[in-house]
């Protein structure tokens, strides 16, 4: 194995663009700030995502101090409920990780966006699996695909993460168990500022991936992870 942290990303909001770190601090329920808040749609209970709102993509949100400052496309940066359900044409609302799990919904008929089936996440964050507080993949998994459609926390130049599931690995000073490879789903066909819609990435990777892309990771022990810091074997794994 030769993996070494290339990139770390932080998305604060779910399904929203995200921010650039060079280095994130680790706690139990993945990179502090990370997946911390989402956007509920007050008339159908469920947490959007850009699976059924392509346009949470085209905005961004960073993470300060507990509270999250989100970019509209037109630049009008907000955390108002307000601003949100004019920009979305419905009502909703901003919700903290911890007030109950998201509800989520994905197609399975993926080019006619059809036959959405829904399903509870955790509790403590908007991650869809309880299995998953972080993710990884490597360069060479990414082929020439932009970075952004797989919405991972570490970017590894490299290869061979898919090794690892079942272990327990090291990064920094902070301990994870890789837990799964992850599932990818119409979120990496949706366009993204500078990126076209794209249903080949999907096909390819159900084709020759077993529809799964990168890995995901529980917390074994906090720390913080900084660019450059090598993926190692926990002692005794």
């Amino acid at each position: 194995m030769d993996l070494r942290i290339r990139s770390i990303w932080r998305y604060p909001v779910k399904s929203i663009g995200g921010e650039q770190l060079d280095s994130a601090p680790v706690a139990t329920t993945g990179i502090v700030g990370d997946r911390s808040f989402g956007i509920r749609d007050i008339e159908t209970g469920l947490t959007l995502t850009a699976r059924r709102q392509p346009e949470l993509l085209f905005a961004s949100a960073t993470w300060s101090a507990g509270s999250v400052q989100i970019t509209l496309p037109d630049g009008t940066t907000t955390d108002s409920d307000a601003d949100l359900s004019n920009w979305l044409g419905k009502p909703v609302e901003l919700v903290e990780a911890g007030a109950g799990p998201g509800r989520y919904e994905n197609p399975m008929d993926v080019e006619n966006d059809a036959d959405w089936v829904q399903w509870d996440g955790p509790e403590d964050t908007f991650h869809d699996s309880g299995r998953t507080r972080a993710s990884l993949v490597s360069t060479s998994s990414l082929r020439a695909w932009a970075p952004e459609r797989f919405r991972k926390n570490f970017i590894c130049d490299g290869m061979g993460e898919d090794e690892l599931v079942g272990a327990h690995i090291t990064i920094g000073d902070a301990a994870f168990a890789v837990t799964k490879r992850v599932d990818r789903c119409v979120m990496v066909t949706r366009p993204q500022p500078g990126i076209e819609r794209d249903l080949s990435v999907l096909k390819t990777i159900n084709a020759e991936s077993q529809s799964a892309l990168g890995i995901g990771l529980t917390v074994d022990r906090a720390g913080s992870v900084t660019i450059g810091d090598a993926v190692a074997s926990a002692s005794g794994s």
